[in-house]
């Protein structure tokens, strides 16, 4: 029988790397019932990380679910990863998910990750709800990270507790709805939590504390606006109703504080997913397009209706595809037939299953709210829809960032290098920030990801779950071409193959576009180019390819119009493969003649360092030709904000560790490209020496 979709809640976790993500997923599967017996990230035993990667190294790589029940809600949860290399884990999270519980650290507050996935979260506009974890650690300032959310996130953060204690006394919690204080037992690990009246020192403070809340409310409910002005008393009910809107507005986020390691607070945060979090029918009907009309139609999360689902991830296990698949409608049943309108081909699912982590629990059917994953689909990848043959839709894909760090491995052994291209696709099926490319000069296998860290993962995975042995050389970094002027070119082709003449004229007319536009190919109207839909994708599909190839360092062409002017056609002349050939080589020749020059990726860095070692920081940056955008001070640290190459980057965490005596730490996102050095330019031999 389907749940409610009004008791489901596919909520996800996300902060900042070492906030304590983890630890409190670990608590909740534990208050819910669903383990006896906590594990520590420290000691490689959380439930969540399940992959001997994350055990050994203390962190997240990728995203887990699971599945709890807290009093009479069911929770599908998403345990994401907090470093920079994995941010696709986070993104195609948040595409799947209808909330999220933010974490920070009442220590380090608002991180450079922390404002990463926040954003993630608002472009997919996800109501949060806030966790301020560690309040027993000592440097913890309830204050100063409820600041830096107004003023870093631009958000409106609402206290619903105050701390009761501070650093190694903080003992629980007071909440203002209900006015009272919340004890924790350490005796059966926080399990048992006591409601006692308000102590003395606190009831002044936490009057003021519910006043605030009541002012908060009133801004969406005109009803307590009236009562709030006449002075009449407001009960918690509609005072939690009416942050609920706000809530699901994405205009407020409820903040609840507790320590995650001393078992304090969860259960009041579990309390706060239930009564603000949106179900499946409170997020808004999502959107989809017939993809034969493009007409768009709205999605109601109702078991009865067509199905529509989204496939947000797809991870290789055991050899065979395992997909994630969020059910916006319609019931999925083990061996039906789909239809895969992303990729036009239909599709059967084997078996369908409930996971918990790593562990599978196999079910016959799922429905509409819900998240579970599907085994024998084949040629699905992330973003791809499924839905029913009979009522095609597509649902919206999702942002995938570029990647930019290459590493080249070559196989060590024959054994190696047979079983190497299998390995290397299923680690393609999971991931799309990772691509595998061979070099046409060296005959090397290039890998691309996020990060030095992502790429050692791949190799090390490679070892553990495919028994493949490779030899790495150092990171390379993926550079692009562009042009300087407008140019135009005509190419003709003629060549004999497999015993026909294939022949073809195109004049193309090659445009620079501004930094960031991409590739943009344009094509003659169909009076002037006598192809058929097919051959005009196809000819449109060679002009971008061609674009990929560059044409003189090798790395693809970006910020440019492709203009296909003319392509005189001949009956019984001229042909598709000819026309194709032609523009293809006429894009790399116009490049040629239109001033090509380089570009490479530069990073946006946010450094947390002690104040005293700033100066030196900054030095170090500087050398690596970046470009210092910003200073905060925060107490004793300083948060610089800059712009480096990403060439120039490598190795920086060793002397980052090393000026800083290990105090300091820095991540770093794809910005942008710009314009490379004459140096580098002449190296590549877009400039002449």
């Amino acid at each position: 029988m389907p749940l409610p979709p009004e008791t489901i809640r596919n909520i996800g976790i996300i902060s900042h790397i070492d906030a304590g993500k983890t630890t409190v997923s670990e608590r909740i599967l534990f208050y819910c019932g669903e383990i006896h017996k906590m594990g520590e990230v420290h000691e490689g035993a959380a439930v969540m990380d399940w992959m001997p990667q994350e055990q050994e190294r203390g962190i997240t790589i990728t995203a887990s679910a699971t599945t709890c029940r807290w009093r009479d809600i069911t929770i599908n949860l998403i345990d994401t990863p907090g470093h920079i290399d994995f941010t696709m884990e986070v993104e195609r999270s948040m595409r799947a998910l209808d909330g999220a519980i933010a974490i920070f650290s009442a220590v380090e507050g608002v991180q450079p990750q922390s404002e990463s996935v926040w954003r993630q979260a608002e472009r997919y506009r996800v109501p949060r709800i806030c966790f301020i974890n560690k309040m027993d650690r000592v440097g913890g300032d309830l204050e100063s990270v409820l600041e830096r959310i107004r003023v870093q996130l631009k958000a409106r953060p609402l206290l619903l507790q105050l701390p009761l204690g501070s650093e190694s006394r903080f003992a629980g919690v007071i909440d203002l709805l209900t006015q009272e204080a919340l004890l924790f037992d350490e005796s059966d690990q926080g399990r048992s939590v006591r409601r006692v009246p308000v102590p003395e020192e606190y009831r002044e403070e936490a009057w003021r504390g519910r006043e605030l809340l009541v002012e908060a409310a009133a801004d969406f409910d005109d009803e307590i606006v009236a009562d709030y002005l006449a002075g009449s008393p407001v009960a918690s009910g509609r005072l939690v109703s009416a942050l609920r809107r706000g809530v699901l507005e994405c205009r407020l986020f409820p903040v609840y504080l507790g320590s995650a390691l001393r078992n304090k607070g969860i259960q009041p945060l579990l309390d706060g997913v239930a009564a603000f979090l949106p179900s499946p029918l409170d997020t808004g009907a999502p959107r989809g397009s017939n993809p034969a009309t493009g007409s768009e139609e709205e999605i109601s999360c109702d078991p009865a209706g067509p199905l529509r689902a989204l496939a947000f991830k797809v991870q290789a296990d055991e050899g065979r595809k395992l997909t994630y698949l969020r059910i916006y409608s319609g019931t999925l049943r083990a061996g039906e037939s789909l239809f895969n309108s992303s990729r036009n081909r239909a599709e059967k699912v084997g078996r369908l299953f409930r996971m918990h982590s790593h562990r599978r629990e196999q079910i016959d059917s799922a429905f509409a709210g819900d998240i579970v994953a599907a085994a024998g689909l084949k040629e699905v990848l992330t973003g791809d829809t499924l839905c029913d043959p009979l009522h095609p839709l597509l649902l919206e894909g999702m942002t995938v960032p570029e990647p930019v760090v290459s590493l080249a491995v070559e196989a060590k052994g024959g054994d190696d290098r047979e079983r190497l291209p299998a390995a290397l696709e299923k680690l393609l099926w999971e991931d799309p920030t990772f691509r595998v490319h061979e070099d046409q000069d060296t005959g090397q296998t290039i890998l691309t990801g996020m990060g030095e860290l992502h790429l050692e993962i791949i190799i090390d995975r490679l070892l553990r779950e495919f028994g493949v042995q490779v030899k790495s050389g150092p990171p390379r970094v993926v550079y692009r071409e562009s042009i300087r002027q407008r140019v135009e070119h005509r190419e003709f082709f003629q060549r004999e193959v497999e015993g026909r003449c294939q022949k073809g004229e195109a004049l193309l007319r090659l445009t620079p576009l501004p930094c960031g536009a991409g590739v943009r190919v344009v094509l003659p109207p169909p009076e002037l180019l006598p192809l058929t839909l097919e051959q005009r994708r196809n000819l449109e599909h060679s002009l971008l390819q061609s674009c990929q190839g560059g044409c003189l360092s090798g790395y693809p062409l970006t910020d440019l119009e492709v203009r296909l002017l003319e392509a005189p056609f001949e009956p019984g002349v001229t042909t598709e493969l000819g026309v194709r050939a032609a523009a293809l080589k006429g894009v790399m020749m116009a490049a040629r003649s239109a001033g090509p020059f380089l570009l490479e990726p530069v990073m946006a860095l946010e450094l947390t360092v002690p104040a005293e070692t700033a100066g030196k920081v900054l030095g170090g940056v500087q050398q690596r030709r970046g470009r210092v955008e910003g200073i905060d001070s925060r107490d004793d640290l300083e948060c610089i904000r800059a712009m480096a190459p990403l060439a120039g980057m490598f190795g920086y965490m060793t002397e980052l560790r090393s000026v800083t005596k290990g105090r300091g730490s820095y991540t770093m996102e794809f910005s942008h490209f710009h314009r490379a050095p004459l140096e580098l330019q002449r190296q590549f031999g877009m400039i002449s020496p």
